[in-house]
This record gives structure tokens, sequence and C-alpha cells, in this order.
């Protein structure tokens, strides 16, 4: 009888099926602790094809996970690692698996929160404006999956009376992102991201707000005139054109509305606008 060896032939009803989840909960938290450390030994319980521990199966494929996290890092920055060269990049790759390993099975949102880690990472505060870049990568990533929108065509303005030009509220691609930085990133992605030869870029040249979207097919960097990210940023709160030429204006007094609403059309950004506050975005 099952009772006699001490078990109980009827147990509390979820109680045995809690205690069972439990003890797996723990050992998976115990297995994937284990995995991004080192330190720590082959979880209690793991054994090889011939039941019985190894430690050295478990680490080959400890080994295997931090490599194959390390390398969907290099994939998401390739100029982030261009520029700081493959042995530097997989030292800090490393130990950015280990403090925030995914939180996710789909890799396509791995890696996030790795430029925040490049700023804090004090052997790279030589190359101020890495962590710059690597939030222009991040953006490139993002734009690359985001959703699909039609943009508008030039000609759908026409239908806008010029006296509600200010209370117009546009709305732009899901994949725009916007980039700020006081160094010229995107001079410094332009330069780095290409296989041929890294030309000269100057540090010194001010900085370089960045455009990023994918209206089309392929993901497009664009770089920003004065005023305009802090412009198109304000539009992406729903401010409407004539609140967000204030925000312009108060980044430079040559902020030119013209100049960046025919470049936001060129890039094929805006999908829709909206003459009426109360009524949500509609395209024309």
């Amino acid at each position: 009888m099952i009772g006699s060896i001490g078990i109980p032939a009827s147990p509390p009803e979820g109680r045995a099926q809690d205690s069972i989840i439990h003890g797996f909960s723990a050992q998976q938290g115990d297995f994937a602790h284990a995995i991004l450390d080192p330190r720590k030994p082959a979880p209690a319980g793991l054994v090889g094809p011939d039941g019985r521990p190894s430690a050295r199966r478990f680490a080959v494929y400890r080994n295997n996970v931090v490599v194959g996290l390390v390398e969907t890092l290099k994939a998401a920055y390739p100029v982030v690692h261009r520029l700081v060269g493959g042995e530097f990049f997989a030292a800090m790759a490393r130990l950015y698996v280990v403090a925030q390993p995914p939180a996710s099975p789909v890799m396509l949102d791995y890696g996030a929160g790795f430029p925040a880690f490049i700023a804090r990472f004090e052997p790279a505060a030589v190359l101020a404006y890495l962590p710059d870049v690597a939030h222009l990568e991040r953006a490139w990533v993002e734009a690359y999956h985001a959703a699909e929108a039609p943009p508008l065509p030039p000609s759908a303005f026409g239908h806008v009376p010029p006296d509600r030009v200010p209370t117009l509220r546009l709305a732009l691609h899901p994949s725009v992102r916007i980039v700020k930085s006081a160094y010229p990133i995107v001079s410094v992605w332009q330069a780095n991201v290409g296989g041929d030869d890294v030309g000269p870029v100057d540090l010194q040249a001010g900085g370089g707000d960045a455009l990023v979207a994918r209206p089309e097919a392929d993901v497009e960097i664009r770089r920003l005139p004065a005023g305009a990210a802090t412009f198109m940023e304000a539009l992406q709160a729903g401010s409407p054109i004539g609140d967000a030429v204030k925000e312009g204006l108060s980044v430079t007094p040559d902020f030119d509305l013209a100049r960046t609403l025919r470049g936001m059309i060129e890039a094929n950004v805006i999908t829709g606008y909206d003459l009426h506050p109360a009524r949500s975005m509609e395209a024309a």
C-alpha cells in the first residue's frame, strides 16, 4: 500500500501538484543561475548519458549559452563591435549577459539594455560617444521589427487649410525612433557600418540627432536639422504642430518648420493627420 511507506494515500487537493511545481521551479532557477555564473557548480540532479553527474558537460553547455548570447549582441551592435574590437566587445558583452540575462525566449528583444550598460562600463569611457552609437543601433533593430503602415502622399496635405496647420496633429510611422547625441553619431555609424576602411570622423564637429525609420523595406538613418528631433518627439507625444514648434524653438531659434516637414514627407514617416482633436488620427 502507498500509505505503508509514508506517502499519504489521499493528499490534500492541489498540495502534491504545488510541491512538484515548486520543486521544478526551484530546479529551473538553480539551473539558470548556474548557466551564467561560472563560479557556481553544476546543479544537483543533472547527469550525462551514463547516468552520472558531469561538470565538464555542463561547463561546455554553459559556455555555448554565453557564446550564443554574445553573438546575439554582436549581430545587433555591429558598429559598436567594430569600434572596440572583437576581444573587448566579447569581454564587455559577457559581463552584460551575466548582469542581464534574457527575460524572454524571443531573442529579437534581447540587448535593449546594452547601450545603458555601456554608458556605465568604465573601460569604455574613453569612447564617450559609444553609448549613443549603441542607442542608434538599438533604434535600427526596433525600427526593423516595427509594424507596417502606409505613408501619406505629399498631396494629402493639400486638403489642410493653412490656418489649421498649428492645430494639426500628425501620426508618425510606428518604426520612427529619434536618437539625440552631442556627437556626430550618424557620421560614426556611416563610417563603420560597411566593410570598407573606416574614414576619419571629426568628433569635434558637434552633435548630430538622428531619425531612424523603416517606411518601406529598408531601415533608413537620416541626420536631423537643429531642433527637429525635439519637434518630432513632441509630435509623437501627441502635441499639435504649433506646440511642437515651440519645443523645436526652445532648442534653437533657427528651427525651420518648413524644412523639417519637407524632410519628414520625403522620408515617408507621416502616416496620418488629425484636424479634429476629439477624433483619432485619420489618413487623408
